[in-house]
């Protein structure tokens, strides 16, 4: 029974769990959403309320602290320069898991963890890559173009093949 046992086990050892946690609540800071399974997003979500909580008191020592779990200074720095006053007055609750269905390959449930606020962002991440998208099209398509026009200038054009085979009949 695991009755007063409080946390998710995961299925690893503890240095591995304490590792895959860090590596959620960094990768969540700085791409403020992240598509994990259900159960390690509400393992995770804890931690990443700590880290914004430290980032909303901005003083040097919650600095330190939250550069001791994070792993990356990047993270760091978008914590106490963007993330924590984005929550402003809020007290608590800075994610959203939603649920995203099942993996085709496990069946494992998969959700999204995103921090609140983090639309707009999204939105213009969105954007870039519609963008590049489309800029890659573009390219493929005057790629496309050029083969057809140096395949068409090799073979003599389509009228040369035509004319050879009327004189043939």
């Amino acid at each position: 029974m695991r009755h007063r046992k409080a946390g998710f086990k995961l299925g690893r050892n503890t240095s591995h769990r304490r590792a895959l946690l860090r590596n959620l609540a960094t990768s969540v800071i700085l791409e403020e959403r992240i598509e994990t399974t259900l159960s390690k997003a509400k393992a995770v979500r804890p931690q990443v309320e700590k880290m914004i909580t430290l980032g909303k008191r901005g003083d040097v020592a919650a600095r330190r602290l939250a550069l001791s779990y994070l792993l990356t200074r990047e993270a760091v720095d978008k914590l106490f320069d963007t993330v924590a006053p984005r929550m402003g007055e809020r007290n608590g609750g800075y994610l959203r898991i939603i649920k995203g269905g099942f993996r085709r390959g496990d069946g494992g449930e998969v959700a999204y963890l995103e921090l609140l606020g983090s639309e707009a962002v999204q939105e213009e991440k969105r954007k870039k890559r519609a963008e590049v998208r489309a800029q890659r099209a573009e390219e493929a398509k005057k790629a496309i173009e050029e083969a057809q026009r140096e395949a068409g200038g090799a073979e003599g054009g389509p009228a040369g093949g035509a004319e050879a085979e009327s004189s043939e009949t």
